[in-house]
């Protein structure tokens, strides 16, 4: 039953935040537990009754944490346990705390790109619908009584709308089937449909510089609690999208293994990390500092990343509007062009 249950980004953030704090005013876990439980419900508060029942019991917190996997991630289960065993509980909870906030700011910034593309498409089917569901079975009930020849595309949009009227109940049919099969192929083949976006020209950019922020967003605050790096790159390996992502960093961390260092890995497959990045790691390498590399690299990024998806809107807006603008003027002129025959048939008599 715990395995199903699922937090908000703003639960999780107030869950941990709540923690975070009273474990600093230095009161005992299991005080803080039963304070915070008092003010809360719902999944909340299942987790708090799990943390208190497994302390109660002498199981440490990531314990508890890992029966909530739709929850806490393998990364915040890592994070948990290597804090509890260094003693930095407090302070590893304010920066996973930070950390989440950041991934949910990040992943804001995208929805928000995504919303005008959205309404546009939205408004566009509107149209579309009044068209062929009150403007088109007029205009072809003239059309017929005339007897008159009509263009191509005037009789697609008659048979579209007698599709659409007529034939309710077998296109919400076809509808309903197209669904069933779209979601069955979405969850047997979710990782090859979604590679395919990825490829998009538009696109691949914008999900490798998002791969690459989550990536070393990640792996900062792993090494910064004291996670070994073979340990941190195998977590980190789970919060990127692309597979070809996740390849390179497999790659590494079979590398680092072996003894060579993360740039090298980076390194071994030509053009997956830029090479700006590789530098940089580099140079966190020789100076014994990674972790502040990869903050430093992860800030640059998620920079880019805005900069990237105001560009993707910039360019998606214009190609857009004139995509719809020639869409429902082809479909205007469509409906035009045989009134105008029939005006000039008229007018040869």
């Amino acid at each position: 039953m715990a395995s199903k249950l699922s937090l908000k980004t703003s639960e999780k953030i107030e869950l941990i935040s709540n923690l975070s704090t009273m474990l600093g005013a230095s009161i005992p876990i299991l005080e803080a537990v039963d304070s915070i439980m008092e003010d809360t419900k719902g999944t909340q508060r299942k987790i708090l009754e799990t943390m208190r029942r497994d302390m109660m019991q002498g199981k440490p917190l990531y314990a508890s944490l890992s029966e909530f996997p739709r929850c806490f991630d393998k990364v915040t289960v890592n994070l948990v346990r290597a804090a509890e065993e260094a003693g930095t509980l407090e302070v590893t909870l304010r920066d996973l705390r930070d950390h989440i906030q950041k991934e949910a700011e990040f992943v804001d910034k995208i929805i928000f790109a995504l919303i005008y593309p959205a309404l546009i498409m939205c408004l566009f089917f509107v149209i579309l619908l009044v068209i062929l569901i009150f403007v088109i079975p007029k205009m072809s009930k003239v059309f017929l009584q005339l007897r008159i020849a009509l263009p191509l595309p005037t009789r697609i949009l008659i048979f579209f709308s007698d599709i659409l009227i007529k034939h309710t109940w077998y296109l919400l049919g076809g509808l309903v089937l197209f669904l069933v099969i779209f979601i069955f192929l979405i969850k047997k083949y979710r990782q090859a449909i979604l590679e395919v976006f990825y490829r998009l020209p538009l696109v691949s950019r914008l999900i490798r510089e998002i791969d690459l922020t989550r990536f070393t967003r990640s792996l900062y605050l792993l090494l910064s609690s004291g996670l070994p790096i073979i340990t941190a790159l195998e977590l980190t390996k789970d919060v990127v999208l692309r597979s070809s992502t996740a390849k390179v960093i497999t790659r590494s961390r079979e590398m680092v293994m072996g003894g060579k260092k993360l740039s090298d890995g980076f390194r071994s497959i030509k053009g997956a990390i830029p090479s700006l990045m590789i530098k940089l790691v580099e140079a966190g390498e020789k100076s014994g500092q990674l972790e502040g590399s990869m903050k430093q690299i992860s800030e640059s990024l998620d920079y880019q990343v805005s900069n990237t998806l105001k560009a993707f809107t910039a360019i998606m807006e214009p190609v857009m509007l004139i995509l719809i603008s020639v869409s429902v003027g082809g479909m205007m002129i469509s409906i035009i062009a045989p009134i105008y025959g029939i005006i000039s048939q008229v007018g040869a008599r």
